[in-house]
């Protein structure tokens, strides 16, 4: 969720924090060029500074500063968290904040996940969770879903408009009905900003990091194609016929899927700010600004579910 990073230090910095950003990396690498961190220039125009090094590097790349706040926005497990979280604990951090995922909670019948539900215990980011919680005095945890915003490295609307723009039908595996729930990045940051502006309260809470409305995978389809001012053509698929690719072949769970932010509103004050209609309109906008819509592409996994379905392949 790298697109967290320049929201939220663009907010700390409005509020008249300082802010370092390390990221894991090298600055030369291509990796750089892209969004968001081709867009780190802002943060540093805004008074922050950017950093880059290894997880294990990151006392040597620190010397000599002071920080009364330490977020972990890159970690999964232990072995990548442990170097970060130990050397905050020596530098004498206040308070360790860590990006989690909702991710770890087990299958329910009772949906939506609210804090407190069982979890993978075998999950990496249990094992993060749980060392934390040991280590420091103020600590919390957030735990998002699945999020949109600039820059993210991961496909979530950007799925959908590819196919969309391009006349093809959207496959959606099952009835298309499963709920799922997605957030603008924004919203992460701001339950952030709350927590390090109350530190006593957010101390030892875990909060569900996601918007206060579920959407259906169809719906999902449907608020796009709207966003675009394009048709959709939706067809669903029986997932159990692609076998093991059907991980790869959407980017959502194929089952009710959404957690609900009870502790961050009772806890923090918090309201979600996401009005996805609106937002995939932003988020339109920006995916015909960098070209994604005339870049050629190929969908041959979808082709060969159609195939299989006896659908015709536009060519």
């Amino acid at each position: 969720m790298q697109s967290l990073a320049s929201y939220f230090a663009k907010e700390l910095l409005g509020a008249g924090h300082d802010v370092t950003v390390f990221t894991v990396g090298e600055e030369s690498s291509d990796k750089m060029k892209k969004p968001p961190f081709s867009r780190f220039s802002e943060i540093v125009s805004g008074g922050g500074k950017t950093v880059w090094g290894a997880p294990a590097q990151i006392g040597s790349v620190l010397e000599g500063s002071a920080f009364d706040v330490v977020l972990d926005n890159n970690g999964k497990d232990l072995d990548t968290v442990r170097p970060v979280a130990d050397w905050a604990k020596s530098a004498g951090v206040k308070q360790f904040l860590f990006i989690s995922s909702a991710g770890i909670y087990k299958p329910t019948d009772e949906p939506p996940h609210v804090e407190g539900d069982a979890v993978k215990a075998d999950a990496g980011h249990v094992g993060v969770e749980k060392y934390i919680s040991e280590t420091f005095g103020s600590w919390a945890v957030f735990r998002p879903q699945y999020m949109i915003g600039s820059g993210n490295n991961k496909d979530c609307e950007e799925w959908f408009f590819d196919r969309i723009v391009r006349g093809r039908p959207v496959l959606i595996p099952g009835s298309g009905m499963q709920l799922t729930n997605i957030s603008h990045v924004k919203d992460l940051s701001s339950m952030l900003t709350l927590a390090i502006g109350n530190p006593a309260a957010a101390s030892g809470k875990i909060f569900n990091c996601v918007s206060d409305r579920a959407v259906t995978l169809d719906g999902m389809a449907k608020l796009c194609a709207q966003a675009a001012g394009l048709p959709v053509e939706i067809v669903h698929y029986d997932p159990k016929t692609i076998g093991s690719d059907a991980k790869k072949a959407f980017p959502f769970r194929n089952m009710h899927f959404y957690a609900e932010p009870r502790a961050a509103k009772d806890i923090l004050g918090w309201c979600s700010s996401t009005n996805l209609p609106e937002d995939l309109k932003e988020r339109f906008e920006e995916y015909v600004k960098i070209g994604r819509d005339k870049k050629p592409m190929k969908f041959e996994l979808d082709d060969k579910i159609l195939e299989s379905m006896k659908v015709p392949v536009a060519v």
